[in-house]
């Protein structure tokens, strides 16, 4: 693929990403939609999304997640520092690692 294009690509899905967050509270039907259009505009070309784009997406159930509204954000409790990221579509609850403490 062209690298012109791949950029016009990414470039698209941060902005359906960001229309999508923006409308989260509002509209989380037309969020969803925004969301599924990125992730497919992502599969059909065969880009790779970038990470600052797939961390708004769940690990187990692939929906759209908005920090505070459809997942609650906590932060860990041990001595790995790390943010407990809980989906409210499907309870799953992931680790993003943030320093490790040696």
């Amino acid at each position: 693929m062209k690298p012109v294009i791949k950029a016009l690509l990414i470039e698209r899905m941060g902005i359906l990403i960001k229309n999508a967050t923006s409308n989260a509270r509002v509209h989380p039907e037309l969020a969803q939609r925004q969301a599924m259009l990125a992730k497919r505009l992502s599969t059909k070309y065969r880009i790779r999304m970038p990470y600052e784009l797939r961390i708004h997406y769940c690990k187990r159930c692939k929906q759209f997640i908005v920090p505070g509204f459809t997942a609650r954000i906590r932060i860990g409790r041990s001595n790995v520092k790390s943010i407990r990221i809980t989906c409210n579509f499907c309870n799953h609850t992931y680790r993003k690692i943030i320093k490790n403490k040696f």
